[in-house]
């Protein structure tokens, strides 16, 4: 029987989120400097990663920080979400379904709260490896990636050691964290680089 696992970020590998500037035209539709979003909201984005704000809270301090209407409040949540939803990497998920059965599978994603139930309506993540609790979020455990904690956590709800796991995620400071943890790691940059290491994972562990 095959030891192999296989973790997954979302944002950047199995979601396509290149920038869209909505953030740039709320500053220019509010009269705001460029970064002045970011700069403003800058708590509100690291309390709801790592879930110490509920999804409600983040729309009252977002309103509060932008002086918002209830309307414009809904439209800019709106916005956020179209950015950070993207588009489905259509070949790797495909791809990731194929391998389904032949080694275990898990998700590992800095996340948002409220992205739970949005990317499982829209992608199935859930079903796509095989569980929920295979899906690990920042915001549900409190620890984002590099943070060691939130690849231990990941490995042990998956039952899997480290030494059989191969991680792929878009950000080296992750990759190399997942790598001093003693997992495998790849940088993710195409499709055709990453399928081709995590096969030869799978059938390095057959």
């Amino acid at each position: 029987m095959t030891t192999a696992c296989l973790i997954l970020d979302i944002g950047g590998v199995l979601e396509l989120t290149p920038r869209t500037g909505w953030d740039a035209a709320w500053e220019r539709r509010l009269g705001l400097p460029a970064g002045a979003v970011d700069q403003r909201l800058e708590e509100v984005w690291t309390a709801g990663g790592s879930g110490a704000m509920t999804e409600p809270e983040t729309r009252a301090a977002v309103s509060a920080e932008l002086g918002l209407d209830p309307a414009r409040t809904d439209a800019f949540f709106a916005d956020l979400w179209t950015g950070y939803l993207g588009t489905p990497n259509t070949e790797l998920i495909s791809y990731i379904r194929e391998l389904q059965g032949s080694c275990t599978l898990g998700i590992l994603s800095n996340s948002f709260v409220g992205a739970r139930e949005r990317e499982e309506e829209r992608y199935g993540f859930a079903a796509l490896v095989g569980s929920a609790d295979a899906v690990v979020y920042s915001h549900e455990i409190g620890w984002s990636k590099p943070d060691p904690r939130a690849f231990t956590l990941t490995c042990e709800r998956l039952g899997a050691r480290p030494a059989d796991c191969l991680f792929v995620d878009d950000l080296a400071a992750n990759v190399e964290a997942a790598q001093a943890l003693g997992m495998s790691a790849v940088l993710h940059t195409d499709n055709a680089t990453t399928r081709e290491r995590i096969a030869s994972h799978v059938a390095a562990a057959a």
